[in-house]
């Protein structure tokens, strides 16, 4: 009989976008084969605490985790021990084979934690540091693929400081540069936390604030007249391939937090009503942006497309995109012909391989002769 696999689930996390990350991993908890896989549950506080023990995931939505263990692991290469506190000293508690992040936004999408991963040398399930990083900051992602000649919109940046001293100079700037609606975030936030559409000078001042809140980036970008919104699912590490495109419906002018997670308003239309052309060349595009930002494991790529000139843009990257039973993600796949548990078994097979690969990197300089 094969060996299980000891796999850490992560969730939870420092993150405007800490709930969501509950829902994601119920999900994948119930859909992780158990004659294949032993789990070890890791919720993370919005403090940072990181807690394990029975129940964690039930503890965390429910608000009660006193009974639950401090836990920690330590950056030293091969080690790959979780340990817990007992009376004030840290005490093997697990081994891990594979981290499983499912941490939405900053400190567990950003490249945060996949550093403290790389630093451990364990495999990890999703993408790099470099690919988090870049998707998870949406100026320096736009800047990337306009330098790759892939579509992006419009969008000019400003700082928190900026917002807060000299917010009518912003506001001067954005009208300037770009047309109203124009649709107001913080650069490092997924979910649609902290977005607003701005069609005035009273909403530019109002979604400047709301951004404000949850970044010290904002990034303005230029509006489309109610754009189809165009999802796609990416998986592989050195030969990506592409999920047949969904298409959302927003109940809501656009597709808030609350469509995404709390309102049954949306549609999910799988497989998006496009042309053949249409389909191959969001496939192309969502594989070319995939690469672009050194992606592996799995990403999902948002498009926006121009209901009157038909024009495609890319909208951003969720390199951990959502995993809930409502999320498009998964959906895609199960369409494309693969079952959520199977697409599990194949990103924890990726996570494997890309250490594989990592594995092979010389870190000493070996002098000839």
């Amino acid at each position: 009989m094969t060996e299980k696999i000891t796999v850490g689930v992560f969730f939870g996390g420092r993150s405007g976008e800490h709930e969501v990350s509950l829902l994601s991993a119920r999900s994948i908890l119930a859909n992780l084969n158990p004659q294949k896989y032993r789990l070890v549950e890791v919720g993370i506080t919005k403090e940072g605490e990181w807690l394990s023990g029975e129940g964690v995931l039930d503890a965390f939505q429910q608000g009660k985790t006193a009974h639950l263990q401090p836990v920690a692991m330590f950056p030293q290469a091969g080690d790959q021990h979780l340990y817990r506190l007992n009376n004030g000293q840290y005490e093997t508690f697990t081994r891990l084979d594979v981290a499983f992040p499912v941490l939405h936004g900053t400190f567990g999408e950003d490249g945060t934690l996949q550093g403290f991963l790389e630093l451990i040398g364990i495999a990890y399930v999703g993408a790099g540091v470099l690919a988090s990083a870049v998707g998870m900051d949406k100026a320096l992602f736009k800047t990337v693929l306009r330098a790759y000649d892939l579509p992006v919109l419009d969008y000019q940046v400003f700082s928190r400081r900026q917002v807060e001293q000299e917010v009518q100079k912003v506001i001067e700037t954005i009208e300037t540069n770009l047309s109203y609606p124009v649709f107001i975030k913080p650069a490092n936030l997924g979910s649609s936390v902290g977005i607003t559409k701005c069609r005035s000078r009273s909403d530019l001042m109002e979604g400047l604030y709301e951004a404000a809140r949850y970044d010290r980036r904002i990034v303005v970008e230029q509006g489309l007249e109610k754009p189809r919104e165009i999802e796609v699912s990416v998986l592989g590490n050195d030969e990506p391939v592409a999920s047949i495109p969904g298409e959302v419906v927003p109940g809501e002018d656009f597709y808030t937090y609350s469509a995404k997670y709390l309102s049954d308003n949306s549609q999910l239309l799988i497989p998006a009503p496009l042309t053949d052309e249409q389909t191959r060349e969001i496939q192309r595009i969502a594989v070319q942006t995939y690469r672009a930002i050194d992606c592996a494991g799995m990403a999902r790529v948002d498009f926006l497309l121009d209901r009157h000139t038909e024009q495609i843009y890319v909208s951003e990257v969720n390199t951990i995109p959502g995993f809930t039973q409502i999320s498009m993600y998964p959906k895609l796949w199960e369409a494309s012909g693969l079952p959520y548990a199977e697409l599990l078994d194949r990103l924890i097979e990726l996570a494997i391989e890309r250490k594989a690969d990592r594995d092979r990197t010389e870190f000493r300089y070996r002098r000839e002769g």
